[in-house]
């Protein structure tokens, strides 16, 4: 027998250390989709598909993907059974990902690199300089 387990949007903010904004966000963008109950629907009862699809979309921004990329990649698991389309849609989208990143990190290498080399030609001049003020006091 299955326990149908719920969640408010109070719960979900705090098992994730999110704010009840970004949640309501999640749900703007079509990520999650809660039953309203209440007067006008104003309270949000969230299921469990929903705190899995939360938690998936906060692994894919951990990733550093967009949130259309995750709903889009999450969207499928709710298609049939056949997880060869979503995987090669994933693997796509990690490997456009991988791409960024590494492009990312040879911008930031040659940054690094051009740092390292204004540093040493400030250690130079400053050597340089206290050299000449040495000599230029009298003893």
């Amino acid at each position: 027998m299955a326990i149908n387990t719920t969640f408010t949007i109070s719960d979900l903010a705090r098992e994730f250390d999110l704010t009840t904004r970004a949640i309501r966000f999640y749900e703007d963008m079509g990520l999650l989709q809660p039953l309203r109950e209440g007067p006008g629907g104003r309270n949000r009862i969230y299921s469990a598909r929903d705190r899995t699809r939360l938690k998936l979309t906060l692994r894919a921004k951990r990733l550093g993907l967009s949130l259309s990329e995750a709903k889009d990649i999450i969207d499928m698991y709710d298609s049939p059974r056949d997880t060869g389309p979503q995987l090669r849609k994933f693997l796509l989208v990690l490997a456009d990902h991988r791409r960024q990143l590494e492009e990312q990190m040879a911008d930031l290498m040659a940054n690094l690199d051009e740092v390292k080399v204004h540093e040493k030609e400030a250690r130079a001049l400053l050597a340089k300089a206290e050299k000449a003020a040495a000599r230029a006091t009298p003893d």
